[in-house]
């Protein structure tokens, strides 16, 4: 197993710089705190431990609460604790992080564009998009996060 991997950020700059312009643009579409649960969902399905760690306390500074943090791994478990439109963009989420050779159904598709006009369901799906890519880079390197206390 390789000790030592390449951190493609600090190997491709520009490219991380571009990325980070491309969420910059996302998140001008998308509630924050939506952007995060999402972000959070993704990378939890593909066990980024770098992301969730990253996501989960982005999440919290926006005033997210822990309960809700604590449940997006069994959202689909969770009742009334998210609203309809964090259920559905969750569901997209699951869908899209999870492609194989199903896709996406139209069942879950339909139910995110009832709550998302077509602008914001396209930011949607390129902020899900991005996660992806991020944890796939971050998982390949070996990224994760440092221990802190409390």
């Amino acid at each position: 197993m390789s000790e030592k991997r390449v951190l493609w950020s600090k190997q491709v700059p520009e490219i991380y710089s571009k990325l980070d312009e491309v969420d910059g643009l996302v998140a001008e579409h998308l509630d924050i705190t939506l952007l995060e649960l999402v972000k959070l969902r993704s990378s939890i399905l593909n066990g980024c431990s770098f992301c969730v760690d990253l996501h989960t306390r982005r999440a919290l500074k926006e005033g997210e609460s822990q309960q809700r943090l604590f449940l997006v791994s069994a959202w689909y478990e969770a009742g009334e604790v998210f609203t309809d439109a964090e259920r559905a963009a969750l569901a997209l989420t699951d869908e899209m992080t999870r492609l194989g050779d199903h896709g996406v159904s139209d069942e879950v598709y339909d139910a995110a564009a009832e709550h998302f006009d077509d602008k914001r369901l396209a930011a949607l799906k390129v902020a899900i998009s991005m996660i992806n890519l991020y944890n796939r880079l971050a998982v390949s390197s070996h990224l994760h996060p440092r221990p802190r206390k409390g």
